[in-house]
């Protein structure tokens, strides 16, 4: 193989680098280097096309505001599912646009293969949680109370009660949220 058939083969792991490189305002990668971004994914390369689409959100909610910064520091699986981790300043009405899209892209890996991106489940493999489609299940699939399927609630307190402060299902068609009363579910304050 020659030095320019060399370089013009691709890393298997180069969609993490090109995911940098097309949103270098929210990774700051080193110049030149996408690849050395803090940020650069640690996840399959299923997520993809919903960490495209939390990039994208994060950029258009920071276009609305001059003066906001912001550095995503880290991407990656934990108990099945994906986080994003960043820092920067931004107004309260970015950071609460900047959540929104990353609360989006968490609840949308919850039901995407890592692996392929087809829709799929969380599986426990030994301890392990993973979520997966049914071709690349490795495990038991993790049990989930009929009808409380992609539900997200947030507990606060407020005036001293904990509190449901949002009840709302994801919705994988649609990539959004569904607002509902928790007492639709059962579930009690």
């Amino acid at each position: 193989m020659t030095e320019t058939e060399e370089m013009s083969c691709p890393a298997p792991d180069d969609w993490r680098a090109e995911l940098v490189w097309g949103h270098p305002g929210i990774f700051q990668p080193p110049e030149d280097h996408p690849e050395l971004a803090e940020g650069l994914p640690d996840c399959g390369v299923g997520w993809l096309g919903l960490l495209e689409r939390v990039c994208v959100r994060i950029e258009n909610a920071l276009e609305k505001d001059e003066g906001d910064t912001i550095k995503v520091v880290q991407i990656k699986e934990k108990y099945g599912t994906l986080r994003i981790y960043w820092e920067g300043r931004l107004s309260e009405r970015a950071k609460a646009e900047v959540e929104e899209a990353i609360t989006l892209a968490t609840a949308r890996s919850a039901c995407t293969c890592e692996i392929c991106g087809d829709e799929g489940r969380l599986y426990t493999r030994g301890g392990w949680l993973a979520t997966a489609c049914a071709d690349h299940a490795k495990g038991e699939p993790v049990p989930v109370k009929p009808g409380l399927e992609n539900v997200h609630i947030v507990w606060g307190t407020f005036n001293g009660h904990v509190r449901i402060l949002s009840c709302r299902r994801y919705d994988r068609a649609t990539d959004s949220f569904v607002v509902f009363p928790p007492d639709s579910l059962g579930i009690q304050e």
